[in-house]
């Protein structure tokens, strides 16, 4: 089974771009991570610094999730 959500890099953020000729060169600053939904196929808005804090979100994400779907069975099995 796929879990729904997960622990992906968050996109850095350009912090300043300067033009070299031709070229374009961007810093970023690394943002953190963010928590990725397998089945809407997009990033969440909220940033976590840690990986930690995002995996703890990730958990509680997939938990509530799955709580969901268990009293959903259990209605259509009283039913």
């Amino acid at each position: 089974m796929v879990v729904r959500f997960v622990v992906v890099p968050a996109i850095p953020t350009e912090t300043e771009c300067m033009r070299d000729g031709a070229r374009f060169y961007c810093k970023t600053a690394p943002i953190g991570f963010s928590i990725y939904d397998n089945e809407e196929k997009l990033r969440l808005p909220a940033t976590h610094q840690t990986r930690v804090e995002a995996e703890g979100e990730c958990q509680r994400l997939n938990m509530e999730r799955l709580q969901i779907l268990y009293s959903e069975r259990q209605s259509q099995l009283v039913s």
